[in-house]
């Protein structure tokens, strides 16, 4: 078991280091992993350790029974809220929306992070298809970009050919909360048919965010995660919503 405990050690610090190598270390979260890497392997040596030894390695049996139950509630809880993220992952929205709301992502300079790109590739290909449908380009200026995530956006897709007269910008926000918050001014957010472009393990908890924040008739556009740290982020994603989840509306 020691072994096995620290093999899964070293594959959370290798990923770790593979999301760095990929996207540097500000990825939200991220050190996670390297953190939960140390703990497995300490476990394990401390187990291969005592079995090398000779030595039992004791835990009281009421604690190894109080970290199974909530281990496997744990596991429960988490799997749940997987699926129901995975609900979201494909959705492709309906055609002739009167808004599309592009959520913000990191911005790297002036360009857009990987994960941004593949958002508004997929805002660029549906108003390409639905002429008559308006952008909200929504997010502010974080720290280490030099522009704001509207106004990056709103040059990539002038850029791809997208009219200037179809974007909105919106650059107030740096949650996806606000996001959602402050583009509602730019519309009549209960009565528009509206759809919010976000990474794919992003859309069901801005669907539900955007229903906390009145919007009637929303849906989700799943735009494509094509990252290494796809895994972090669907990890990530299933606390952010169990935290959503217990937030009063």
């Amino acid at each position: 078991m020691g072994i096995i405990t620290s093999l899964l050690g070293i594959v959370c610090i290798l990923y770790y280091i593979a999301g760095v190598r990929y996207a540097g270390y500000r990825v939200s979260g991220l050190w996670i992993w390297l953190a939960a890497g140390i703990g497995l392997m300490v476990w394990g040596g401390c187990r291969i350790g005592c079995a090398v030894a000779g030595v039992p390695f004791f835990v009281p049996g009421a604690l190894v029974a109080i970290v199974r139950v909530c281990l496997l509630a744990g596991l429960v809880l988490f799997f749940y809220l997987e699926h129901q993220i995975g609900t979201g992952m494909k959705a492709k929205g309906i055609e002739n929306l009167d808004y599309i709301i592009v959520l913000g992502c990191q911005v790297k300079g002036t360009k857009p992070s990987k994960a941004l790109k593949d958002r508004l590739d997929t805002a660029k290909e549906y108003m390409q298809a639905n002429p008559e449908t308006i952008a909200v380009l929504s997010g502010g200026q974080g720290k280490m970009e030099e522009i704001s995530e509207a106004e990056c956006m709103r040059r990539y897709l002038e850029k791809a050919g997208i009219s200037r007269e179809r974007l909105i910008l919106e650059q107030r926000s740096t949650t996806t909360r606000q996001n959602l918050g402050y583009s509602r001014r730019y519309m009549d957010y209960r009565h528009d048919e509206i759809g919010i472009i976000t990474n794919n393990f992003h859309v069901y908890r801005s669907v539900l965010l955007a229903r906390r924040s009145g919007y009637q008739r929303v849906c989700g556009i799943a735009a494509p995660c094509k990252s290494v740290l796809l895994y972090h982020y669907l990890v990530r994603e299933a606390f952010a919503l169990a935290r959503e989840m217990l937030h009063k509306r």
